[in-house]
């Protein structure tokens, strides 16, 4: 929870150092890289780099994220892999149950932001299913650990423990406090520290963000982050089509995308939609491959699977959430 209090500028900082666990930590206030980093972002943000020091005394390096970040790269699965874990008929279930409980704020949120209430609940099914698996870590520790123990991403990293410290200063609250993913992801919605500060929003007005048990907030701040990632009301997202041309299929990349062209060039290209839609032939879209069983499968990704794939870079992420998204809503219908 992200609680504003009345405390002084740098009252959480100090306060978290005294109130620490009284056990060392792993000895990150001692490592001259940490001091130079922690020394900088003091003077250049107004810290005291005492307390800074005195809180990374009880920072722990966490081996098993640095173990996961490093794991072999192994082959990608085929979409015919991915996506059952995603929409089996506990997750579509799950995904209705948190729709009828929180119907008043994605009604709301579907309003003011122009996001499908079932795509709200989608992604927060896909990230943590529904706030059941939000992390273990400590943020702090998560991002300190692959900040200055993994050289391959630690230029992000710092700058996400930049973001995560001005956070907590910004909302006065301990460091040592919010638990995470082992990349510092946070809360149901699972936002990185950058995310958090330029997209989460106090939904439900309470005075506090809180991305772990406040729903309304969860809601809102996804349906947030899509809005300014560019959702467009009442637009396609992802269309199935056939591809009856070598040069189509040929425009689909290593990464089973292709760059976007509008509408009417692909249907120059002999692809067609598979159902009815109504689409304006100047609309960009993607063709997008997912592999079935028996052989690729293809659809069209307008505008709408692109901000989709800003929330996670991983097509068949973005595809898993749309299609739960679909499950959710025909499930929910009336019988």
């Amino acid at each position: 929870m992200i609680r504003r209090a009345a405390l002084p500028v740098f009252g959480a900082l100090a306060l978290a150092a005294h109130a620490a666990p009284a056990e060392r930590g792993s000895g990150y206030d001692e490592r001259p890289e940490v001091r130079e980093f922690l020394a900088a972002f003091a003077e250049e943000q107004g810290f005291s780099t005492r307390s800074l020091l005195r809180l990374f005394s009880h920072v722990k390096t966490q081996n098993s994220a640095i173990q996961a970040m490093s794991a072999p790269v192994v082959t990608p699965p085929k979409w015919f892999e991915y996506a059952p874990r995603f929409l089996n008929t506990e997750r579509i279930a799950g995904g209705v149950a948190f729709k009828n409980a929180h119907r008043a704020a994605l009604e709301r949120a579907e309003r003011e932001y122009g996001v499908p209430s079932e795509v709200i609940v989608a992604i927060i099914g896909v990230e943590t299913s529904y706030g059941r698996n939000i992390g273990r870590y400590r943020v702090l520790d998560a991002l300190a650990t692959l900040a200055f123990d993994y050289p391959r991403r630690a230029d992000y990293f710092r700058e996400e423990l930049r973001q995560f410290l001005l956070l907590a200063r910004e909302w006065k609250i301990s460091p040592l406090e919010p638990k995470g993913s082992f990349a510092g992801a946070m809360g149901v919605p699972q936002f990185m520290p950058t995310s958090f500060r330029r997209f989460a929003v106090d939904y439900d007005a309470d005075g506090k963000i809180d991305l772990w048990t406040g729903m309304d907030d969860v809601i809102g701040s996804v349906a947030n982050y899509l809005s300014l990632h560019g959702w467009e009301r009442d637009r396609p997202v992802l269309l199935p089509v056939s591809v009856d041309s070598a040069e189509a299929r040929a425009a689909v990349g290593g990464n089973g995308l292709s760059e976007r062209r509008d509408y009417a060039g692909w249907t120059a290209l002999n692809v067609s939609l598979r159902e009815s839609a109504a689409i304006d032939p100047q609309w960009e879209a993607m063709l997008v491959q997912l592999d079935e069983i028996d052989g690729p499968g293809y659809r069209l990704g307008f505008n709408n699977f692109y901000v989709l794939t800003r929330y996670n870079r991983s097509r068949m992420y973005a595809a898993a959430v749309w299609d739960l998204a679909l499950g959710i809503r025909r499930a929910d219908l009336p019988q």
